[in-house]
């Protein structure tokens, strides 16, 4: 039979793990490209032979997805498989849409396809939206992990922006770790915090590789899961988090809704600051599409470096990228601490916004007066601190996970502002864990 001719759509994370999991030596497939999107550039690329496998000595191009009807008419495609998250319902089907009315079949890979199985009990920790608060939820299981004696090691969601072939599986124990290994801001803030507590993170792009070297050094794993993807592992414990300043995405981005689908516990996050009428809109969705699901209600109470940097002055603030951008966040952290600490003004960045950072803007004409700590890349680091520098204001609010002025020279007064996750009432999350616990020692 003639092989079946599948483009890969995806971002540089999940699509390079179907690859791996669904299609790396399977000799019914051919893997004609992937595509990319919503991350800079990564097109132009090759998925290198060394992880492509035997069937590729020559690796598999990495191409605009904006070609996508060009490329599917080329390599005469016979199927699409959609593999990257955090897009909306009309999104996604609008992409079928085009796939389809080309004459091709358009596919997603389910849960059992793609989850990977450990030696190790998992916690998996994801989320409906980007920027919902995993990222201190995930912080707060380790921290309770290890009150219970547990060795703990993070396994991150992939952010592959470098030379594949040197990052098929990497292991951060040092913040020097960062530097080896080329880390961009994205890797940066995720790592560093976990990092900074003593907690050893794994990522990389074959995560098959990465689960078996984890396993040596560790009791338990905790899948710190991006985006609103759903996990490469299958979790023993399944957390997902919850935005109420979005009510409606929990059911209407995908994969976000398949996460509130599998959840054994939702954290509702941030009631301290949502609509009540809001956070009752995320509740009942919850309770409509997984009625079984434990419901955790929690803060995110914000956490200021140097209130004086902010009060009374006008004030450049700098927010995680993903967040921003494809995240559709429209404030964060550094915007509470503005208002919360008097800021006489939120400085708008967009009159000195520079090169990378100017086509941000232009790609994402929502964001409005914040600025994106957008570092994919070398190029995009340095007109990021640009901006920042040829910005007029007094001070500035660096409100991300990893602190910018240890790579950025920034000339002007900071101060950081950082979530942390603080449960509200009963059950919590160290009633959670304990349960767990529990029952993976029957």
């Amino acid at each position: 039979m003639r092989k079946k001719k599948v483009l890969i759509m995806g971002a540089a994370g999940r699509d390079f793990h179907n690859f791996n999991t669904v299609f790396r030596d399977n000799l019914d497939y051919q893997i004609v490209a992937f595509t990319a999107t919503q991350i800079p550039n990564i097109e132009g690329r090759k998925y290198p032979s060394k992880l492509a496998g035997k069937l590729y000595p020559k690796g598999i191009p990495i191409l605009p997805e904006k070609d996508l009807i060009k490329l599917i008419k080329e390599f005469k495609v016979d199927e699409v498989v959609f593999s990257y998250s955090d897009v909306s319902y009309n999104y996604v089907m609008h992409k079928a849409s085009t796939v389809v009315a080309a004459g091709v079949d358009f596919k997603l890979l389910g849960k059992d396809s793609t989850m990977l199985k450990s030696k190790k009990p998992v916690v998996a920790i994801c989320a409906t939206r980007t920027g919902s608060g995993k990222s201190q939820t995930t912080r707060k299981i380790c921290q309770l992990l290890k009150s219970f004696k547990r060795k703990v090691v993070v396994i991150r969601h992939p952010m592959p922006y470098g030379d594949l072939t040197k990052q098929i599986s990497q292991r951060f124990e040092k913040l020097s770790d960062l530097d080896k290994h080329r880390c961009t801001i994205e890797e940066r803030e995720e790592y560093e915090p976990h990092i900074r507590e003593k907690t050893v993170v794994y990522a990389g792009v074959d995560y098959r590789v990465i689960i078996r070297e984890a396993e040596k050094e560790t009791d338990i794993i905790v899948w710190d899961g991006g985006n609103n993807d759903i996990p490469f592992y299958k979790p023993n414990l399944f957390i997902t988090v919850v935005d109420p300043h979005r009510p409606g995405h929990e059911i209407g981005y995908f994969p976000g809704e398949t996460n509130l689908l599998l959840a054994d516990v939702v954290v509702i996050n941030k009631i301290d600051t949502a609509d009540p009428k809001k956070i009752g809109v995320v509740r009942s969705n919850i309770k409509l599409v997984n009625p079984k699901a434990i419901i955790i209600d929690s803060a995110s109470p914000i956490f200021v470096e140097d209130p004086d940097v902010i009060k009374d002055l006008e004030v450049l603030v700098v927010e995680d990228g993903p967040t921003l951008t494809h995240g559709e966040m429209t404030y964060g952290a550094g915007i509470v601490a503005a208002e919360k600490f008097g800021a006489k003004k939120i400085v708008d960045p967009r009159p000195w916004v520079f090169g990378e950072i100017k086509k941000t803007f232009k790609k994402y004409p929502d964001i409005g007066p914040l600025l994106p700590a957008m570092g994919y890349g070398k190029k995009q680091i340095s007109d990021l601190e640009k901006t920042i520098n040829r910005t007029k204001c007094d001070s500035v609010i660096i409100a991300t996970p990893v602190d910018l002025r240890r790579f950025l020279k920034i000339k002007k007064p900071c101060t950081r502002v950082r979530y942390e996750l603080q449960e509200i009432g009963k059950p919590d999350l160290k009633d959670v864990v304990s349960d767990f616990l529990k029952r993976i020692k029957k």
